[in-house]
């Protein structure tokens, strides 16, 4: 059971190190990891999050899970989501930019 929390924890990591460069296959790998399960415990603020931000970078996938997902949440959630996509994008591009 450790190995498999050990290789969810790298595959997380590595598509994070992925998305800040902006890889949108990264930044839809983690909304997909966030709205199954996969290596983390299923967040729907936090999938929303990724598949906007993948959606931003051109996947029509992240599209429409995006949609999907949002059947599920509050008006309240989506908005958090996408605050914390804006905050993300800021981030960014600060370290981007240093």
């Amino acid at each position: 059971m450790g190995n498999s929390f050990e290789s969810a924890n790298f595959l997380i990591e590595s598509r994070l190190a992925d998305a800040a460069r902006g890889c949108a296959d990264a930044l839809y790998d983690l909304g997909m990891a966030y709205s199954t399960g996969g290596g983390v415990d299923i967040d729907l603020i936090e999938a929303h999050k990724w598949f906007n931000l993948a959606a931003l970078n051109g996947s029509e996938a992240a599209m429409m899970c995006r949609a999907d997902i949002s059947d599920d949440m509050t008006a309240r959630e989506i908005a958090e989501a996408q605050r914390q996509a804006r905050a993300w994008l800021q981030g960014t591009e600060h370290r981007k930019a240093a």
